[in-house]
């Protein structure tokens, strides 16, 4: 037989098994006439008519622009129907996640990033919408109407948030997922993704956005799912496939189906017997961990079951010291912390942001694995970890006397009782309270105890009653601190920001944005440019009083600063901003939207000037 036949049954198995794979997974839907799209054909009933229903409500997000008290820009603005859609434009109306770009990541308030995060994951925020009745969903449409773009993942769940019983099992399915792509226009849109089709119905949808690549805030209307009410009778049809679409980067498939390997025993006795390793017996010990240490952690499980080495390799606790379980929440389960927790008695970072929610992690399956691996913590990420109850802090506050940076961003259902546990942690250098519950009496305990702060943040902590008292003891105990998060603190004024500013010399980055009650003419942003030199991030966002001479000080005492937020101010004028970017030869942010007397030309003879600081305008509709 001619050598030219098995070749080309070889590729006519090969094509076949691409096909296969294809029609699995059907994540990265385009548009539906596009070549690289799997078309999906429902044959339903007339009775089965589709459903259209928009999102009846908001049940949990990661973060948002607006306050806790009221609807402008924040995430409930979601539920109902269009409050804008189809105008364009920055309107209170709609729903704005807190950040954008990468202007956060360059603060000096930005952690450092995790190692082993898959390259598949890159979700920055979260929010979570219900709707009246559970559907096969068909469609979700996402209404954006400023800066569009940053939606990158739809998910479904399984579990019905109006049914009394809970459900047995509880699964989340991606609908489509997408990396990062820069949108050029700015103009509203509807965004129809191509979905994959599930097996079980649905009213618990999730978006999830990354911002990074946006100029601006992305600002979304509603979301509306489309779906029937019985399981459709599929058929599937293929049509031809992009060479592209052959590289194994599927999230869903690859780093899912290596979640599920947490949840088993790797067992030495079922690993392959053999009279040697390979060469593998010829490489250093050491050699080989540094090998592992580019293995993502579900490509490191897999490893562990070819054979005894490997896996003694991926056992070994110096493969867990930096460990980020963030990307696996939708699979992170009391099972998987058991597993995982002889291999993490080393463990110093330890991300388990956005994970155990609706019973994946119990208390006691948290508190157990902190039992074992909380002796070297020395980071904890919990953003978003809603199992979180009063003796989980208790845990932490017991289990890891080294802990050094602890956030508890939108925690927003830990009680404010919770909060005293965190005064016992008395080597912490940063810590994020962002839209939790802590009381002041709590936090003063934790400010008096814990003086060796470097970072903290206090944005939209709206149990705090006299931001005055916090600041001046910020100031009388915190005399390390670098950078401070005041966003939406509803009654500091400048005797606060006086302490402030004579207390901590060493401050880098303040965020007073949004705080009503600091007015220019008492001389309070003056006094901090003179105080605070070192200053590299400065928002004063919403702020009207801001002025001339508050820029004209910044200018002359601030020659750092980098990231500069005087949106909405009606007193500061070009001459003056010009004189600041003479000085600040940094500045790489100036945010002067609805600055009443910096109007266009201004913007453009700036930019022209200074071609290299990012100046963003943007003008009431």
């Amino acid at each position: 037989m001619s050598p030219v036949f098995p070749m080309l049954t070889v590729l006519t198995m090969f094509y076949y098994m691409c096909l296969r794979r294809r029609a699995r997974t059907a994540t990265r839907g385009e548009v539906m006439n596009s070549h690289r799209t799997i078309i999906s054909n429902s044959r339903t009933s007339p009775l089965n008519a589709e459903v259209v229903q928009y999102a009846k409500e908001v049940v949990d997000f990661s973060s948002h622009y607006g306050s806790e008290n009221s609807m402008s820009y924040t995430m409930w603005n979601l539920a109902g129907v269009p409050n804008v859609f189809p105008s364009s434009g920055d309107f209170t109306q709609t729903a704005v996640f807190r950040t954008y770009g990468t202007w956060w990541d360059q603060c000096p308030s930005a952690s450092l990033p995790f190692k082993r995060t898959p390259p598949n994951f890159q979700s920055q925020d979260y929010v979570e919408l219900t709707f009246e009745q559970q559907v096969y969903p068909t469609a979700v449409h996402v209404l954006e109407t400023y800066h569009p773009g940053a939606v990158i993942r739809i998910l479904a769940c399984s579990a019905n948030p109006y049914s009394p019983n809970p459900p047995a099992e509880v699964r989340w399915e991606i609908l489509w997922s997408e990396r990062p792509t820069k949108v050029n226009a700015s103009q509203a849109r509807q965004f129809k993704p191509c979905i994959k089709q599930i097996n079980f119905p649905t009213n618990l949808i999730r978006l999830e956005v990354n911002s990074s690549l946006l100029d601006y805030y992305t600002e979304l209307d509603a979301v509306v799912l489309h779906g029937m009410k019985d399981k459709p009778l599929l058929s599937l049809k293929t049509s031809l496939i992009d060479m592209s679409d052959l590289e194994d980067d599927d999230y869903e498939e690859k780093d899912g189906c290596g979640m599920d390997n947490l949840n088993k025993k790797f067992s030495s006795t079922a690993l392959r017997e053999g009279p040697n390793n390979g060469y593998f017996d010829q490489l250093p010990y050491e050699l080989i961990q540094l090998i592992l240490n580019h293995l993502t952690l579900p490509d490191l499980c897999r490893l562990a079951q070819t054979c005894k080495l490997l896996n003694q390799h991926c056992c070994d606790p110096l493969q867990y010291i930096h460990l980020n379980l963030q990307p696996y929440w939708a699979k992170l389960t009391d099972t998987s912390l058991e597993f995982l927790q002889a291999r993490c008695t080393l463990v110093q970072w330890l991300n388990l942001s956005w994970t155990g929610n609706r019973g994946f992690i119990s208390v006691v399956g948290f508190s157990r694995f902190l039992k074992v691996c909380g002796s070297e913590l020395v980071r904890l990420e919990l953003s978003c970890s809603h199992f979180l109850n009063e003796t989980c802090l208790e845990v932490i506050s017991e289990m890891c006397p080294n802990l050094q940076d602890l956030n508890l961003s939108s925690c927003d259902k830990l009680p404010p009782q919770a909060f005293n546990h965190i005064a016992k942690l008395c080597s912490l250098k940063r810590l994020v309270l962002y839209r939790t519950k802590v009381e002041q009496t709590a936090l003063l305990s934790i400010l008096n105890f814990c003086s060796e702060l470097q970072h903290l943040s206090l944005g939209s902590c709206v149990m705090i009653e006299d931001y005055d008292v916090v600041a001046s003891m910020i100031g009388a105990k915190c005399k390390k601190l670098r950078t401070l998060d005041l966003w939406r603190c509803k009654n500091i004024t400048e005797n606060g920001i006086a302490e402030l500013a004579s207390g901590c010399p060493l401050l880098e980055e303040l965020d007073l944005g949004w705080c009503p009650t600091l007015q220019s003419s008492t001389g309070c942003f003056a006094r901090l440019a003179r105080q605070l030199p070192n200053l590299q991030k400065l928002f004063l966002t919403a702020n009207r009083s801001v002025c001339d001479t508050d820029i004209e000080e910044l200018a002359s005492n601030c020659t750092r600063l980098r990231q500069l937020d005087i949106l909405g101010t009606r007193m500061v004028s070009p001459a003056s901003l010009r004189k600041l970017l003479e000085s600040c030869k940094d500045l790489s942010l100036l945010d002067v939207s609805f600055c009443s007397q910096i109007d266009n030309r201004s913007v453009l003879e700036l930019n022209a000037s200074f071609p290299k600081v990012f100046i963003k305008k943007s003008f009431t509709q």
